[in-house]
């Protein structure tokens, strides 16, 4: 056993995770801190407004770049990397623009279509945080290339404690959903000018003065996989995650959506604080390991076991005890946020374990793939959640059918993957 330890502990693989997780927890750490006075602060109605807003900006961000940001790991060459990072902004910067003026001519015609009339002032912003969040995603991409994964964590904890002082500070004044709206977009603002600031600092983080393979057309082109089928299988992924926050704000009204909203930032934090930092420590080794025509079966099935290990005692732990929990953390008011996070845990759970095969996606080939899943998936839980909401008209059991229907996808998707790393076929 402590053999077992020690080899943990010299693992480049698991110092790296450690680096990336300890900077998550960091941060993760401090929004938790100060989540119990912020949300007496605003309350349900303020949270279902940001959540609404945030909703609406997670379906749209993964079109900012046409998801070529992801591409920049994959290239040999730096200067190859650096001419899909170029692309990636040039392109983020058009979409924003088309974005602001499709929302400036048709943007309180869409508010009222959707039934979203309370962000309906607020609707602006969301280009604004496109194009930052498209800047925060390059750099970081870079960063991931570039293994430089102490900038990204020290980054995400100075970002944290900015924000969440801003909040409180804010909260105390003007406690309204509009000024968590903006503390938003300034904290995507805020976090792709650390990352750049951080990369400048260390020379390691630049690019090798390497001879570039293709021009940059050439490079779109070849990496068009990106944009043809991760863009929109991340838009459909983000529409599926955020349809329970849309549906309760319009049926149920804001503070449902508010309770959503706790429940899953809460429930996001095991997967933003462990499995994120493993499929983004992951993402770079598997695809070398391809490129070297290496055995990946084994390591995607070992580092899903190794997360199954880690979550299962807390999500359990949310299941039997959620609704208590939220009470004496965050106050009464928001125990149904915790009945909520009950069925919430038991769908993240599937999701903190699925990260090593969906960081392995891109370079077994599988994107296509991908997107045909994530059509039938996200099919399957848009189903359940009418189901419950207009057959059961009960926003709780709409909640439990979207989470059971997404424990089977996450199960189809690891098993697919790890069949196709089994078989070495690699050629999509």
């Amino acid at each position: 056993m402590i053999t077992k330890l020690k080899s943990l502990t010299k693992s480049k693989f698991v110092r790296n995770v450690a680096i990336v997780a300890t900077g998550t927890a960091g941060a993760q750490a401090i929004t938790m801190a100060f989540s119990p006075v912020i949300t007496r602060l605003y309350g349900p109605e303020a949270f279902g407004m940001l959540g609404t807003f945030m909703a609406i900006l997670t379906i749209v961000m993964p079109v900012a770049a046409l998801a070529y940001p992801i591409a920049i790991v994959l290239p040999e060459s730096d200067a190859d990397a650096k001419g899909l990072a170029r692309f990636s902004a040039g392109l983020a910067f058009a979409i924003a623009i088309v974005t602001a003026l499709v929302l400036l001519a048709a943007g309180g015609s869409i508010a009222q279509i959707l039934s979203l009339e309370a962000i309906g002032p607020f609707l602006m912003f969301i280009p604004i945080a496109m194009l930052f969040s498209a800047f925060q995603q390059i750099l970081t991409q870079w960063l991931i290339r570039k293994k430089q994964f102490k900038i990204t964590a020290r980054v995400a904890v100075i970002q944290a404690l900015v924000i969440n002082f801003m909040k409180t500070g804010v909260g105390f004044l003007y406690p309204v959903g509009g000024a968590l709206i903006v503390l938003a977009t300034l904290g995507q603002m805020l976090l792709a000018l650390l990352l750049l600031v951080g990369m400048r600092g260390r020379d390691t983080a630049l690019p090798r003065e390497d001879e570039s393979t293709a021009t940059i057309r050439e490079l779109a082109k070849r990496h068009r996989d990106f944009p043809l089928f991760r863009a929109p299988q991340n838009a459909i992924n983000a529409f599926s995650q955020s349809l329970p926050v849309l549906m309760l704000a319009s049926l149920f009204g804001p503070s449902s959506a508010g309770f959503y909203s706790l429940g899953r930032t809460v429930m996001g934090v095991p997967l933003n604080l462990i499995a994120k930092s493993v499929g983004d420590v992951f993402y770079p080794r598997v695809t070398e390991a391809v490129n070297n025509k290496e055995n990946v079966f084994r390591p995607i099935l070992k580092t899903t076991l190794a997360l199954a290990a880690i979550g299962i005692v807390p999500f359990t732990i949310v299941i039997a005890l959620g609704p208590f929990l939220f009470s004496l953390v965050f106050g009464s008011e928001w125990a149904a946020a915790g009945e909520y996070a009950r069925w919430l845990a038991l769908w993240m759970f599937f999701g903190f374990i699925n990260k090593p095969s969906v960081a392995a996606m891109p370079a077994l080939g599988m994107q296509s793939w991908l997107l045909v899943y994530e059509l039938f998936s996200t099919g399957l839980k848009v189903a359940a959640l009418a189901l419950g909401f207009y057959y059961f008209n009960d926003d709780l059991t709409a909640i439990a059918l979207m989470c059971a229907s997404g424990v089977v996808a996450y199960l189809a998707l690891i098993l697919k993957v790890l069949v196709r790393a089994y078989s070495g076929d690699f050629n999509g």
